[in-house]
């Protein structure tokens, strides 16, 4: 039963969707690999390996993805969550973990997706209150349906950027905003993910640009904004942040060895 995919298919694709159609996981395939397969799932199996082979992830087709340790549902209506992301995540857990324990962390996603980064931040950090925005209706209902499914409190709301909040002050705020310049050579490959999720700008910067600017008037005194972006957009991003009256400006590598996170704090007054 070892899947014998074309040349167009990455076996540890094939796998993924092999064991989908079969409902097994890729151990048992392999020690099964000597079972034909019924018809009915080897043409439910041909019909996946094509859509793949046209360039459809593999999370789409199978209805799921795996993030700091979750299980997420995901469809076209988010974007896929990365591992590189989980950089983000990791760094917000070590800002609660050394944050004042008077009262619950107050902490916000803007354009949560799946609900990726704010579910595995509540789920490393149960004590924090969490709020994600959302501008994408479709999102936030998937972002939800992940957060009931997996028993983690978060407040959704639907709107664009700080509208949704207007007038709440948070400790710390996440972001994994679009970032792409509109025209960059590598959106072809992500032809099936919403557009809206991905590009912002000539230069990729406009929605960063807007987070950084009213952070500000959202963020408690000292407080943090964690910002995702692209592997070259680093020092623009830290040059945003002090324009904006940020301190204690870092940034964090991914495990590729790409910066690939930036952040800072306010005044603490």
């Amino acid at each position: 039963m070892s899947p014998a995919p074309g040349p167009a298919l990455d076996r540890v694709d094939a796998f993924a969707l092999l064991g989908h159609v079969l409902q097994r996981e890729r151990a048992w395939l392999i020690t099964h690999d000597d079972q034909i397969l019924a018809p009915a799932a080897a043409a439910a199996f041909e019909q996946l390996c094509a859509r793949r082979q046209r360039g459809e992830p593999v999370a789409y087709l199978v209805g799921e993805r795996e993030f700091h340790g979750l299980r997420l549902a995901v469809s076209p209506a988010v974007l896929v969550p990365r591992p590189d992301t989980e950089t983000l995540v990791d760094w917000a857990v070590e800002v609660l973990a050394r944050a004042e324990a008077a009262r619950p962390a107050q902490v916000l996603d803007l354009g949560t997706g799946s609900g990726a980064i704010a579910l595995a931040v509540r789920q490393a950090c149960p004590h924090c209150q969490m709020t994600a925005v959302d501008l994408s209706p479709a999102a936030l209902a998937q972002a939800q349906a992940n957060g009931e499914r997996l028993g983690l409190p978060v407040t959704w709301r639907q709107g664009s950027w700080w509208e949704a909040v207007a007038g709440q002050r948070f400790d710390l705020v996440l972001s994994n905003p679009p970032y792409i310049a509109e025209g960059d050579p590598h959106l072809a490959a992500l032809q099936h993910e919403p557009q809206m999720a991905l590009t912002s700008g000539p230069d990729g910067l406009d929605d960063l640009r807007r987070i950084i600017a009213q952070a500000p008037a959202h963020l408690n005194p000292g407080g943090a904004l964690l910002l995702e972006h692209g592997w070259d957009q680093a020092e623009a991003v830290q040059s945003l942040l002090r324009q904006a009256g940020f301190e204690d400006i870092q940034s964090r590598a991914d495990w590729g060895g790409q910066w690939r996170c930036t952040g800072g704090r306010t005044t603490k007054g």
